[in-house]
């Protein structure tokens, strides 16, 4: 069972200089600049929530570079895992082929995995899709909607930012910065085992 916890892991996130910004909003003390690399790296910070205390449920929608509607109300009763990224952010093409596995392991348990990217072009995105392989959907978040949504209910502080919910839609954990694949798989695992009891 989940328990409140949080773990500070050697792990770094990033987000472009204009997210940045001048360091009002969304900077915490944990940030600091990627000399020559443009980048603020995230504290890496992994937080659990008890099933108690889960902020939401998150209700995010938006369209995918195939044009097609992803809309996490629709997985209610499924756990589901949402990655902020963009295609030039070392610690997002390093976590990828983890994210792609865990999507193609755990597809046949109702485990759902979606993409939100807020920086790139359509033919960006597409190419980092193509290079790993990329088996679920992200939605094109440009103006900032699906991010919003997300912020709305629990702080998303770097790029990349994990955040897994549970089966009621609700923020089970949070990664800032680059999510260790044995980390996210013990995470889904116990969300499934809660479901599991659940049902049973």
């Amino acid at each position: 069972m989940l328990g409140l916890a949080v773990a500070l892991v050697v792990l770094a996130g990033c987000s472009p200089d204009e997210a940045a910004g001048s360091g009002t909003g969304g900077g915490t003390g944990g940030q600091e600049e990627v000399a020559d690399q443009g980048y603020v790296s995230g504290d890496g910070s992994v937080t659990v929530w008890a099933a108690d205390e889960r902020p939401g449920p998150v209700e995010l929608a938006g369209t995918d570079y195939a044009g097609a509607t992803q809309d996490v109300g629709a997985w209610r009763g499924d756990v589901v895992v949402l990655n902020t990224w963009y295609a030039a952010c070392p610690p997002c093409r390093a976590e990828a082929p983890d994210l792609v596995a865990l999507a193609t392991d755990y597809a046949d348990r109702g485990v759902h995995v979606l993409g939100i990217n807020s920086t790139d072009a359509a033919g960006a995105a597409e190419a980092f899709q193509e290079t790993f392989a990329v088996p679920y959907p992200s939605i094109a978040d440009t103006e900032g909607s699906a991010i919003a949504a997300l912020q709305g209910t629990v702080p998303v502080n770097a790029v990349p930012t994990t955040v897994v919910l549970d089966a009621e839609g609700r923020v089970a954990a949070r990664v800032l910065g680059l999510a260790d694949g044995s980390t996210l798989r013990s995470v889904v695992d116990d969300l499934l085992t809660e479901g599991e009891g659940a049902a049973s």
